[in-house]
């Protein structure tokens, strides 16, 4: 794998002339577009994993090294290594990519962010990763922690945009609590924040106390986005014309997409397993002790806006079948992505009728809650689980919602 021997799955993309052209322009096309004016005489880093391609579907990779006027000198590692193949939360090392001779430097290993030492020889670090929407997804905060390092020593950063694949109107679940601040949330936002990657940028750069530096540093470091054309906030990512490509083991498609941002969190240490196949990854739940039936009844007594329940029949990893209940999104106005994780936890502490806190074993409270990221939840389902108030809180989450979505308008670079 690539993170432990430097043998990637695949080499990056090739250059393939265009047959369609996709509506949206990404980050990469633009620069490209403007004949690299923005690197021309700059050594260059680039932090970007296999989602990172163009509209075309070439790697950003390739796109740099054909760069007149710029050189790339080093590529950067989030989670699931440089070629995507790594498993999730397992450290990548170093490495030194054979397609390039590039060396790659893992930011999800023994050390999270850039050092001063690989930083002394760029003059800018180019940012093109591929985020989904959702706080808790490590991307957004390994290109916060990359900022924090390059404003520390000086280094331009530069943020190819790429599409929030579930728009740029949907705001859902709690908001980050600060002393939760973490690997998995770097950001005070809302679960589902509703900014694309170069948004999240724009906003770490300008609100005091987001990222992990002194003001003053943070006043004078060096951001550059590169918006998009063509692509607007009501978009979701089949209205972008463009290919997607999966951003982590489980993260295929766009089904998956939805489907992390709507039983992710209900599946962490609940007794709700869900699926990691595709074409159905984080779309087909069950609950060990439940039939499917049963659970389809008491998922369709929520009554919850948006979404329907159906009984579906797979075959495990070793071929043998095994029902569950498919949730699928039907009315995307009414949807409420996070609804649906937090009643999964009720209805959990709900079957635990001898132990109503759901946790099948000893849980690690720091990981939910920093997941999570409401203190306030954690506290209310170790007190009495089974009838803590999902609505109630669901009504405050919103409301709250409202307010950062007000807030954060500043930092759209779409309409």
């Amino acid at each position: 794998m690539a993170g432990s021997r430097g043998v990637p799955s695949r080499p990056f993309s090739p250059f393939v002339p265009p047959v369609l052209m996709p509506p949206v322009m990404l980050g990469i096309d633009v620069l490209e577009a403007d004949g690299f004016a923005l690197v021309r005489g700059k050594r260059l880093g680039l932090l970007t994993h296999p989602a990172g391609v163009n509209r075309y579907g070439v790697s950003t990779v390739e796109v740099l090294r054909r760069a007149r006027g710029a050189k790339l000198v080093c590529l950067f590692a989030p989670e699931h290594g440089i070629y995507g193949n790594e498993a999730a939360s397992v450290n990548v090392e170093d490495t030194v990519d054979l397609h390039t001779g590039l060396p790659v430097y893992s930011l999800y290993g023994k050390n999270r962010r850039p050092t001063r030492e690989q930083l002394k020889t760029i003059d800018a670090l180019v940012i093109d990763l591929q985020d989904i929407g959702v706080r808790s997804y490590t991307f957004n905060v390994v290109m916060r922690y990359a900022m924090d390092a390059c404003f520390l020593s000086g280094v331009e950063v530069i943020v190819l945009d790429r599409p929030n694949p579930l728009g740029g109107l949907k705001v859902d679940g709690p908001m980050l609590d600060r002393e939760l601040r973490s690997g998995v949330g770097a950001f005070p936002v809302p679960y589902v924040h509703g900014l694309t990657i170069g948004e999240l940028a724009r906003l770490a750069a300008a609100e005091p106390g987001v990222m992990d530096v002194p003001e003053i540093v943070r006043a004078h470091g060096r951001l550059t986005i590169v918006p998009m054309r063509g692509w607007r906030r009501d978009m979701r990512w089949p209205d972008t014309g463009l290919n997607f490509v999966a951003t982590s083991p489980s993260i295929c498609d766009f089904g998956a997409v939805v489907g992390y941002a709507m039983i992710g969190l209900g599946c962490e240490e609940t007794g709700f397993n869900h699926s990691v196949r595709p074409p159905n990854s984080f779309q087909v739940i069950s609950f060990g002790g439940k039939s499917r039936e049963q659970l389809e009844r008491e998922l369709r007594a929520l009554r919850l806006p948006g979404v329907e329940f159906q009984l579906v029949t797979m075959t495990d990893g070793s071929g043998r079948p095994i029902g569950g209940v498919l949730v699928q999104v039907v009315d995307w106005s009414a949807w409420n992505p996070t609804e649906l994780s937090f009643h999964m936890m009720r209805l959990a502490c709900r079957q635990r009728l001898l132990n109503p806190f759901f946790f099948i074993k000893p849980v690690d409270a720091s990981k939910f809650n920093r997941h999570v990221g409401s203190v306030a939840w954690w506290n209310a389902i170790r007190r009495d689980g089974a009838r803590v108030d999902v609505e109630g809180f669901q009504r405050e989450w919103r409301a709250r919602a409202q307010v950062y979505r007000e807030q954060t308008r500043r930092y759209w670079l779409y309409q």
